[in-house]
Protein backbone atom coordinates (compact mmCIF):
# COMPACT_ATOMS: atom_id res chain seq x y z
CA UNK A 1 0.00 0.00 0.00
CA UNK A 2 1.28 3.47 -0.90
CA UNK A 3 2.30 5.85 1.86
CA UNK A 4 -0.02 8.82 2.30
CA UNK A 5 1.80 12.15 1.96
CA UNK A 6 0.34 14.99 4.00
CA UNK A 7 0.25 18.46 2.53
CA UNK A 8 -1.49 21.78 3.02
CA UNK A 9 -3.21 23.26 -0.02
CA UNK A 10 -3.25 26.91 -1.12
CA UNK A 11 -4.41 28.68 -4.28
CA UNK A 12 -2.90 31.89 -5.61
CA UNK A 13 -4.03 34.00 -8.55
CA UNK A 14 -2.71 37.04 -10.40
CA UNK A 15 -4.13 38.45 -13.65
CA UNK A 16 -4.52 35.36 -15.85
CA UNK A 17 -2.14 33.14 -13.85
CA UNK A 18 -3.35 30.67 -11.27
CA UNK A 19 -1.21 28.46 -9.03
CA UNK A 20 -2.22 25.41 -7.01
CA UNK A 21 0.34 25.02 -4.25
CA UNK A 22 0.96 22.03 -2.00
CA UNK A 23 3.02 22.73 1.11
CA UNK A 24 4.88 19.78 2.62
CA UNK A 25 6.56 19.45 6.03
CA UNK A 26 10.27 18.64 6.13
CA UNK A 27 13.17 19.28 3.81
CA UNK A 28 12.91 18.75 0.11
CA UNK A 29 13.30 20.47 -3.22
CA UNK A 30 10.53 22.88 -4.16
CA UNK A 31 9.10 22.31 -7.62
CA UNK A 32 6.91 24.15 -10.10
CA UNK A 33 5.16 22.16 -12.86
CA UNK A 34 7.34 19.12 -12.01
CA UNK A 35 10.58 21.10 -12.52
CA UNK A 36 12.81 22.52 -9.78
CA UNK A 37 11.59 26.03 -8.88
CA UNK A 38 15.01 27.54 -9.67
CA UNK A 39 14.95 26.00 -13.15
CA UNK A 40 11.36 26.96 -13.97
CA UNK A 41 11.70 30.56 -12.73
CA UNK A 42 15.28 31.46 -13.62
CA UNK A 43 16.80 34.47 -11.88
CA UNK A 44 17.56 35.82 -8.45
CA UNK A 45 14.37 37.94 -8.28
CA UNK A 46 12.19 34.83 -8.69
CA UNK A 47 14.04 32.90 -5.98
CA UNK A 48 13.77 35.90 -3.65
CA UNK A 49 10.01 36.27 -4.30
CA UNK A 50 9.31 32.56 -3.73
CA UNK A 51 11.39 32.53 -0.52
CA UNK A 52 9.73 35.66 0.92
CA UNK A 53 6.75 33.96 2.68
CA UNK A 54 9.14 31.45 4.27
CA UNK A 55 11.56 34.23 5.27
CA UNK A 56 8.85 36.35 6.91
CA UNK A 57 7.53 33.41 8.94
CA UNK A 58 11.03 31.93 9.52
CA UNK A 59 10.02 28.50 8.19
CA UNK A 60 12.41 28.12 5.23
CA UNK A 61 13.96 24.91 6.63
CA UNK A 62 10.66 23.41 7.83
CA UNK A 63 8.58 23.38 4.62
CA UNK A 64 8.91 22.93 0.87
CA UNK A 65 6.30 23.17 -1.87
CA UNK A 66 5.17 21.82 -5.20
CA UNK A 67 3.06 24.03 -7.46
CA UNK A 68 1.06 23.64 -10.64
CA UNK A 69 0.90 26.94 -12.52
CA UNK A 70 -1.04 27.83 -15.65
CA UNK A 71 -1.72 30.96 -17.66
CA UNK A 72 -0.09 34.36 -17.83
CA UNK A 73 3.59 35.24 -17.98
CA UNK A 74 6.45 34.41 -15.66
CA UNK A 75 5.97 37.49 -13.45
CA UNK A 76 2.29 36.81 -12.85
CA UNK A 77 3.05 33.14 -12.21
CA UNK A 78 5.70 34.03 -9.60
CA UNK A 79 3.23 36.29 -7.78
CA UNK A 80 0.52 33.61 -7.96
CA UNK A 81 2.82 30.98 -6.45
CA UNK A 82 3.94 33.40 -3.71
CA UNK A 83 0.30 34.09 -2.78
CA UNK A 84 -0.45 30.35 -2.79
CA UNK A 85 2.48 29.65 -0.44
CA UNK A 86 1.38 32.45 1.91
CA UNK A 87 -2.21 31.16 2.02
CA UNK A 88 -1.02 27.61 2.73
CA UNK A 89 1.23 28.86 5.55
CA UNK A 90 -1.77 30.64 7.11
CA UNK A 91 -3.62 27.31 7.19
CA UNK A 92 -0.69 25.82 9.14
CA UNK A 93 -0.90 28.32 11.98
CA UNK A 94 -3.44 31.16 11.51
CA UNK A 95 -2.89 33.04 14.77
CA UNK A 96 0.90 32.99 14.37
CA UNK A 97 1.51 33.53 10.62
CA UNK A 98 -1.50 35.58 9.49
CA UNK A 99 -0.48 38.92 11.12
CA UNK A 100 3.12 38.56 9.89
CA UNK A 101 2.14 37.83 6.29
CA UNK A 102 -0.63 40.45 6.30
CA UNK A 103 1.78 43.14 7.52
CA UNK A 104 4.19 42.50 4.61
CA UNK A 105 1.26 42.40 2.14
CA UNK A 106 1.63 38.78 1.04
CA UNK A 107 -2.01 37.83 1.67
CA UNK A 108 -3.49 40.54 -0.57
CA UNK A 109 -4.71 39.32 -3.95
CA UNK A 110 -3.59 41.81 -6.62
CA UNK A 111 -6.89 42.26 -8.45
CA UNK A 112 -5.62 44.40 -11.35
CA UNK A 113 -6.75 42.90 -14.62
CA UNK A 114 -6.29 43.91 -18.23
CA UNK A 115 -9.02 46.29 -19.41
CA UNK A 116 -11.03 44.96 -22.34
CA UNK A 117 -10.85 46.80 -25.66
CA UNK A 118 -13.79 49.06 -26.42
CA UNK A 119 -15.66 49.49 -29.69
CA UNK A 120 -14.68 52.58 -31.67
CA UNK A 121 -11.43 53.11 -29.80
CA UNK A 122 -9.04 52.21 -32.61
CA UNK A 123 -8.09 48.80 -31.25
CA UNK A 124 -7.02 49.86 -27.75
CA UNK A 125 -8.85 50.11 -24.43
CA UNK A 126 -8.32 53.80 -23.66
CA UNK A 127 -7.25 55.28 -26.96
CA UNK A 128 -9.67 57.69 -28.65
CA UNK A 129 -9.78 58.49 -32.33
CA UNK A 130 -8.11 61.79 -33.09
CA UNK A 131 -10.58 64.63 -33.61
CA UNK A 132 -10.15 66.84 -36.71
CA UNK A 133 -8.21 70.05 -36.15
CA UNK A 134 -10.29 72.38 -38.34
Amino acid sequence: MAKKIDFIYGVGKRRTSSARVRLYRGKGESSVNSKPAGKYFEGKVAEKALAKPFGVTETSDKYYFSAKVSGGGKNGQIEAVTLGIARALVKVSPEKFRPLLRKVGLLTRDSRERQRRMVGMGGKARRRKQSPKR
